[in-house]
């Protein structure tokens, strides 16, 4: 049986080479995958200044949970993200499970405003 899953993608380098990456790559993964519009947004609780480009993704699929954080954790290193970079907040490719089947993982990233537009935005498609 197929759950719906709410992704949320981020970048600060090469910000929007690196969501068109990731969403070719989701695409590939998750056929019928949708996305809203990307937005750039100031980055929270960095001091590094700067921009994020953000995206709200949302899919259907038959793999369980754990099958695909693990299939979003090789895309974000297959666009070069490393735990070193992070800690320098580098942040290449962030792609974070928000929900599945209604279940929110990240409510603190759920209440973010541009994931909620995202999501009111795929919501009226």
């Amino acid at each position: 049986m197929a759950m719906v899953y709410t992704l949320c993608i981020g970048s600060n380098e090469h910000r929007h080479a690196n969501l068109a990456f990731a969403r070719r790559r989701l695409a590939e993964a998750f056929p019928g995958i949708r996305f809203s519009r990307e937005v750039d947004t100031e980055p929270l609780r960095l001091s590094r200044r700067a921009l994020f480009a953000n995206q709200v993704a949302r899919f259907e699929s038959g793999l369980d949970r754990t099958e695909v954080v693990s299939c979003l954790k090789r895309i974000e290193q297959e666009a070069g993200s490393t735990c070193q970079e992070r800690a320098g907040e580098i942040i290449r490719l962030d792609v974070d499970l928000l929900s599945c089947d209604g279940r929110v993982y990240k409510p603190e990233d759920w209440a973010r405003d541009y994931v909620v537009r995202g999501v009111k935005e795929l919501d009226t498609e």
